[in-house]
């Protein structure tokens, strides 16, 4: 007999957070309301008491720290082709050009030299990636961002929970975004927030996220710049007061589930199979996501195919952005980030999420071995 599938990823949604959607639904007020800034105030309380702001995803953010920090037409903004189209999206979105650079083989972040090589006079800012939840080295980061006079804005997607130096991702730095989307360690269904450096900024961002609506008084109502309708509902809101109440916990049995693969896979499991485990970090990392680089002589989409026959869910995140089509048509072409292109082809994303046991981790390792073998 089959054993159960196991999932590359899946939320943990306890009773308690059931219940208290139900309290929201119930009471009358279900858009954004007392539970988004609860929300946000439990938020900013986890970062070091800076200001945030919530928003209906992760991708909006970063729009709109762009906007707040004036970029647009004519200006570039430096980022990684190793990560969700998103990322280079909102640049475009503003009218900015996306300038990318390569990846650093082990980390499969940014590789913070090729940052500063790609610097010209139109350079504005940087959007760095914690891809699965590591960090880059912040403290080069911020050095390069001031040397240039840039923006930085963090696509901090997968890293809530993550630290740098024993302070937490977000608490410190220029523009921080994070996603709540459902295979987040924290999840609102769908949602994120954005951390902005002051009280400006911070109205800005409300304006952003409702349509540049400036309220006072009973019927005072101006707009003054073009916003969207980006607002969290309080629905999402309160699954994310629930779920923050665990994300200490969370945050330690991911980085024990990665201990166990390292352990599961052994020290010699990269020579012998050619494959590249991720970097074993267990003091920054959140472990959002365990990922391995297959051989080249083994096909993606094949091993995909055999471990999902073995009832094993495996995802790709991401394949190089420069290669979409939307980006090929702008100019970019294969060979500009041989790095990126190689982990793009060859990423994928073994099961992590809170309710795995160790067994599923042993499980998930076995059927890599048995399919690149």
């Amino acid at each position: 007999m089959s054993q159960a599938f196991l999932p590359f990823s899946r939320p943990t949604i306890d009773e308690e957070t059931i219940a208290a959607v139900g309290e929201v639904l119930r009471s009358g007020w279900i858009t954004s309301g007392p539970k988004v800034q609860a929300f946000e105030k439990l938020l900013s309380d986890y970062l070091s008491g800076r200001i945030v702001r919530t928003f209906n995803s992760g991708t909006c953010t970063m729009e709109i720290a762009l906007r707040i920090a004036g970029i647009g037409p004519g200006d570039e903004v430096i980022t990684t082709p190793i990560s969700w189209v998103a990322t280079a999206n909102v640049i475009l979105e503003v009218g900015a050009t996306p300038v990318f650079a390569d990846i650093d083989p082990v980390t499969r972040n940014i590789d913070l030299d090729k940052v500063e090589a790609a610097i010209t006079p139109a350079t504005r800012a940087i959007i760095p990636v914690y891809l699965s939840g590591l960090p880059v080295d912040m403290d080069r980061l911020y050095s390069i961002a001031a040397k240039h006079n840039l923006r930085v804005v963090e696509d901090a997607a997968q890293a809530l929970g993550s630290t740098w130096k024993g302070k937490r991702i977000g608490s410190f730095g220029d523009f921080a975004s994070f996603s709540f989307q459902a295979n987040k360690n924290i999840t609102t269904a769908e949602g994120g927030c954005l951390v902005v450096n002051n009280a400006d900024e911070a109205r800005l961002a409300e304006k952003y996220r409702l349509q540049g609506v400036t309220r006072s008084g009973f019927d005072g109502l101006e707009v003054d710049v073009l916003g969207g309708k980006f607002n969290m509902t309080d629905v999402a809101a309160v699954i994310g007061l629930c779920q923050m109440q665990h994300i200490d916990a969370v945050t330690e049995k991911r980085r024990a589930l990665a201990k166990r693969y390292f352990a599961a896979f052994g020290k010699g499991f990269e020579q012998e199979f050619g494959a590249q485990l991720p970097v074993a970090d267990f003091e920054n990392s959140n472990w959002h996501m365990f990922q391995i680089v297959l051989p080249d002589r083994m096909p993606r989409a094949v091993f995909m195919e055999k471990m999902q026959a073995q009832n094993i869910g495996i995802g790709y995140h991401y394949p190089a952005i420069h290669l979409l089509k939307l980006y090929r048509e702008r100019g970019f072409k294969e060979g500009m980030y041989p790095v990126a292109e190689r982990v793009g082809r060859q990423i994928v994303t073994l099961p992590m999420f809170s309710a795995m046991v160790e067994n599923d981790v042993d499980r998930a390792v076995d059927a890599v071995k048995s399919v690149l073998k």
